[in-house]
């Protein structure tokens, strides 16, 4: 079982930054693929960057201005967002795939103002 317990989301003005953390626990685990999903209020959930043994991946909206980083001794990825938008807000969730299971976090609000 791996348990999943994220930071960093708040409310910020348009152009600024935060960091999201994502700390990953539990019994002997190995990581295929770690990253963010977002959800915003209607919408369904999307891909926003992905690290798995490939380069990351990105959404389109986010390449440039997000950035994905992980401490391995640790097990744990952050989400950098720089420049933010209105239309980043969401509520972010950390995503973390073993060989043979998912694991969702319980996501955290991203709130950005105009």
């Amino acid at each position: 079982q791996v348990q999943l317990v994220e930071s960093g989301g708040g409310l910020v003005q348009a152009g600024g930054s935060l960091r999201l953390s994502c700390a990953a626990s539990g019994s002997a685990f190995s990581i295929n693929d770690i990253g963010w999903y977002r959800q915003a209020a209607g919408k369904q959930r999307e891909l926003v960057a992905l690290s798995s043994d490939s380069p990351t991946n990105y959404a389109d909206a986010v390449k440039g201005r997000f950035t994905l980083t992980r401490d391995y001794a640790k097990n744990t990825v952050y989400l950098q967002m720089n420049l933010l938008k209105p239309e980043d807000t969401a509520v972010y969730y950390c995503n973390l795939k073993t060989l043979l299971r998912t694991y969702w976090g319980q996501g955290t609000l991203v709130t950005v103002s105009s």
